[in-house]
Order: C-alpha cells, then sequence, then structure tokens
C-alpha cells in the first residue's frame, strides 16, 4: 500500500511538473501578451514551487518507508533544488527582471543567465522523477 502511495506521490509530481511545463507556461504565453503573461506566470511560480516540494517530499517519506533509499534521496534533491528556487534563485530572478525592465542591459544578461539555470533545474528535477517512476515498473 505505502508503495503505491510513493508511485502516486511520484506521479503526481511529474505530471504536474510536465502540465505547467509544457502547457500551462506556453499556453499562457501565446494567450496573453508578453507582459501580462510574465506577470501570470510569476504569480503561479511560488505556488508551483510549493506543489512540487510537496510533492515530492511525500514521495521521498514514502519511498523510505517501503526501503528504496536510492529513490528517496533523489525525491530529496528535489525537494531541495525547488525549496532553492522558490526561495533563492526567484527572489534573484525577479530583481534582475525589475533591472532589465528599467534598461540595465546587465541586469538582461543576468536575467537570461538566471532564467536559463532555472529552466536547467527544472528539466533536472522533472528528469529526477522520471527516473524514480521508472524505477516502479
Amino acid at each position: 500500500m505505502i508503495a503505491y502511495l510513493a508511485l502516486l506521490a511520484t506521479a503526481t509530481l511529474f505530471g504536474g511538473m510536465v502540465l505547467f511545463s509544457f502547457g500551462v507556461a506556453p499556453l499562457v504565453f501565446r494567450s496573453f501578451p508578453t507582459e501580462e503573461a510574465g506577470r501570470v506566470i510569476r504569480l503561479a511560480f511560488p505556488w508551483y514551487y510549493l506543489f512540487v516540494v510537496a510533492c515530492s517530499a511525500l514521495a521521498a517519506v514514502l519511498l523510505l518507508a517501503v526501503g528504496d533509499t536510492r529513490s528517496a534521496a533523489l525525491m530529496a534533491i528535489v525537494v531541495l533544488v525547488g525549496l532553492f528556487a522558490r526561495q533563492v534563485l526567484m527572489p534573484r530572478i525577479d530583481s534582475a527582471r525589475e533591472g532589465r525592465a528599467s534598461g540595465d542591459a546587465a541586469a538582461a544578461r543576468h536575467f537570461g543567465r538566471l532564467h536559463g539555470f532555472s529552466m536547467l533545474l527544472n528539466f533536472a528535477q522533472l528528469a529526477l522523477a522520471a527516473w524514480v517512476l521508472r524505477r516502479f515498473l
């Protein structure tokens, strides 16, 4: 029973990340002007990261309970990366975005690097969740 709950938590994490990354975010940017779309996505990100942290933490605890320490450790990494992205990276990206909006070229470059890094982290988290899901097969 605990293994099924671990699977459910991991699948929910993976599905939610895929939906947001490849469904919601592109739809918002296609449907609204860039500035409005950016505001909507910025409002969604804190909730997105809470979802990622909660699902991966639950999965880590459940996986540990069934003795799958490797998968539990991977989900713990997803938790830590999610906390870092939400608490450290997002505020830095927002600050760089404000500088970019005021015409600061250095801030625009910094924003580009931070945004790219956040996308890389998100895809790494997604890959870890996919790897853990694969272990259920």
